[in-house]
C-alpha cells in the first residue's frame, strides 16, 4: 500500500489533489499536513475536502516532525506562500517557508527513505518572458520573492535527487478553475468574479501579457504522474513545464472570452498603466512527450462554465471581492490583525492551534 503525504493540502490545489489522488490510488494512505491558515475558506463544499484523507495532521511545514517521514512512498509538496503580493508583504517569510523549510524537509524525506518528492514549483520563474515560448533550458528571470523561491528550491534539490531519490519539480502555468476553497486572486478567477459580482471585467494593465494556464484539475493529474514517474522518464531530478501550448493566452483575450460567455459584461482596460513585466509564453512539448497519457483535458470555455455556476450556486454577489477572504493576503492580514497570528505568520496562541485529528470522517452541517 502506497502511503502519500500532501503538505499545503488546505489551500486552492489541495482539494482537487485530494480528490484526484483518492480516485486513482483507492487503497493508499493519504495524510495531508497544513498550517490552516485557510481552513475557514471553504466555497460551496457539500464535504470538508479532508474527508478524502486517512489522516489530516495541522502544523508548520517549517516544524514538520521527523516521525511523520518514515515508510512514505512519496511526498507531494504544495505547502507555500502563494502568490505575488502575499511574497511582496512577507518576503522574507516567503523565502523561509517556500525554500528553506521546502529543502529541509526534502533532505530529511531522502534520509527516511521516502522514494519520490514532488515539489509544486512555477512558470513565473521565467519573469519577463520575451517573444519566444520557454523551454526547461530557458534562462530565469524571476521577477519576486515568490518566483525567486521557486527557482532558489528547484537547484537546491537538484543534488538531492539519486537513483533511490526522484525529485520532480512541476513548473505549473496559473492556476483556475473552480475549488473547494477557491481564490480569487488569480487571473482567470478573478475576472469571472468581477462579470458575475459587477457586470464588469477591470483589467489593471493594457491586457498584453501572456499568461500560461491550467486548471486545479489538471494539475492534479501531473502530480499523480509525478508520483509514478519511474527515473527512466526523465531523470533522477527533472524540472518541467506542467501545461498546455493551447492555454497561453494574453491578459486580453481572456477577458474578452468571459465577457462572450456571461453576456452583459463590459471589459475595461487601463491603458496607461505601467506595464506589466509578469509576461511569458511556455512550451511544453517537454510535458507532452513525458507524460502524454497525463495531458490537461479542461478547456478554458468550460473552466469559465464551471466557475461561472459556482459562483452563482454559492450566491456570489460582492462587488468589493478583492477585499474578502476569498483574496489570500486579505485573509493573512485578517489573522495577524486579531492577534492570530505572528510577523513570522506563526499562530500566536499555543491554545488556539489546531490539533491534529485522527479520524477524519467530517462532514459540514
Amino acid at each position: 500500500m502506497q502511503r502519500i503525504l500532501i503538505t499545503g493540502n488546505m489551500g486552492y490545489v489541495g482539494p482537487g489533489v485530494v480528490r484526484h489522488l483518492r480516485q486513482q490510488f483507492p487503497q493508499a494512505e493519504l495524510i495531508g499536513y497544513d498550517m490552516a491558515y485557510f481552513a475557514h475558506c471553504l466555497t460551496g463544499a457539500q464535504r470538508l475536502p479532508e474527508a478524502r484523507l486517512d489522516r489530516q495532521m495541522f502544523g508548520d511545514v517549517r516544524e514538520l516532525p521527523d516521525d511523520l517521514l518514515p515508510g512514505l512512498d512519496a511526498i507531494v509538496h504544495l505547502a507555500a506562500i502563494s502568490n505575488d503580493p502575499m511574497g511582496q508583504t512577507y518576503e522574507a517569510v516567503t523565502l523561509e517557508i517556500n525554500h528553506q523549510a521546502g529543502i529541509s524537509l526534502a533532505r530529511r524525506a531522502k534520509a527516511a527513505g521516502v522514494r519520490a518528492f514532488v515539489f509544486a514549483s512555477s512558470c513565473s520563474m521565467y519573469g519577463a518572458g520575451g517573444e519566444g515560448a520557454k523551454t526547461e533550458q530557458s534562462a530565469l528571470n524571476p521577477l519576486t520573492a515568490y518566483a525567486r523561491s521557486k527557482v532558489l528550491s528547484e537547484q537546491d534539490l537538484a543534488p538531492l535527487a539519486d537513483d533511490g531519490f526522484t525529485v520532480t519539480c512541476l513548473r505549473f502555468a496559473t492556476a483556475c478553475g473552480w475549488s473547494d476553497r477557491l481564490r480569487l486572486d488569480l487571473v482567470v478567477n478573478d475576472f469571472v468574479a468581477g462579470a458575475v459580482a459587477t457586470g464588469r471585467i477591470s483589467i489593471l494593465s493594457d491586457g498584453t501579457p501572456w499568461r500560461p494556464l491550467i486548471h486545479v484539475q489538471d494539475m492534479a493529474r501531473a502530480i499523480e504522474w509525478a508520483i509514478g514517474r519511474p527515473a527512466d522518464c526523465g531523470g533522477n531530478f527533472l524540472a518541467i513545464n506542467a501545461g498546455s501550448e493551447q492555454w497561453n493566452y494574453q491578459v486580453r483575450e481572456l477577458a474578452a472570452a468571459i465577457a462572450e460567455a456571461i453576456p452583459g459584461t463590459e471589459v475595461q482596460l487601463n491603458p496607461s498603466a505601467p506595464p506589466d513585466k509578469r509576461s511569458y509564453r511556455v512550451d511544453f512539448s517537454l510535458f507532452r512527450e513525458l507524460a502524454p497519457h497525463h495531458q490537461p483535458q479542461r478547456t478554458l470555455a468550460d473552466t469559465i462554465t464551471e466557475l461561472h455556476a459556482g459562483l452563482l450556486g454559492m450566491g456570489f454577489r460582492d462587488p468589493e471581492f478583492r477585499s474578502s477572504q476569498l483574496m489570500r493576503l486579505r485573509v493573512l492580514t485578517a489573522l495577524r490583525e486579531t492577534g492570530q497570528l505572528d510577523a513570522d505568520l506563526c499562530w500566536q496562541d499555543p491554545a488556539a492551534r489546531p490539533v491534529p485529528v485522527a479520524t477524519p470522517e467530517l462532514a459540514l452541517s
